[in-house]
């Protein structure tokens, strides 16, 4: 290594190492990179006469910057496994449970509905069909439809509500 970067590395370091972290890298990686750019820097001079070294030593170590963007961007972020946080995005087991539990009871305040109001309900919250439609299907007026669908709603909130 030349004497006159074995003579100032502190200041050739710290002038490179700013440039790695102006660029966007952290402390850390601006770090990492500087030491492998020295130690390639080191193995270069051992069969070259390289007459500006700091420059050389800028060139590594943003290349090697480069390269590791280039990396994480194609491969992803490498991260540790005691840094992954797993995270269970299934309902806790007594929210099922619930669950199954109100379609139970809904299933059973359905059937207390009498057949005709039970269709016309279905047909309209399940069947995405409109007044108009179950009208025609069932030979009624729209605003029996209505009342048939009001009942039922009324009917079925207050069963569901007691529960």
């Amino acid at each position: 290594m030349s004497t006159t970067i074995v003579k100032n590395w502190h200041a050739i370091y710290s002038r490179v190492r700013s440039a790695l972290m102006r660029r966007g890298r952290t402390h850390h990686e601006a770090e990492d990179l500087m030491q492998e750019a020295w130690i390639k820097m080191a193995s270069y001079e051992r069969e070259h006469a390289v007459e500006r070294p700091e420059a050389l030593l800028m060139r590594i170590a943003l290349n090697l910057s480069a390269d590791a963007y280039r990396m994480s961007v194609s491969h992803g972020e490498e991260v540790a496994v005691e840094d992954v946080v797993l995270i269970d995005v299934a309902p806790p087991i007594d929210d099922v449970v619930l669950a199954k539990e109100r379609m139970a009871r809904l299933s059973v305040c359905l059937r207390r509905l009498s057949p005709k109001t039970r269709d016309i309900f279905l047909s309209y919250r399940m069947g995405d069909l409109t007044y108009q439609e179950i009208a025609t299907r069932h030979g009624l007026s729209v605003s029996t439809i209505e009342k048939h669908v009001s009942r039922a709603m009324v009917q079925l909130a207050g069963w569901m509500e007691d529960w």
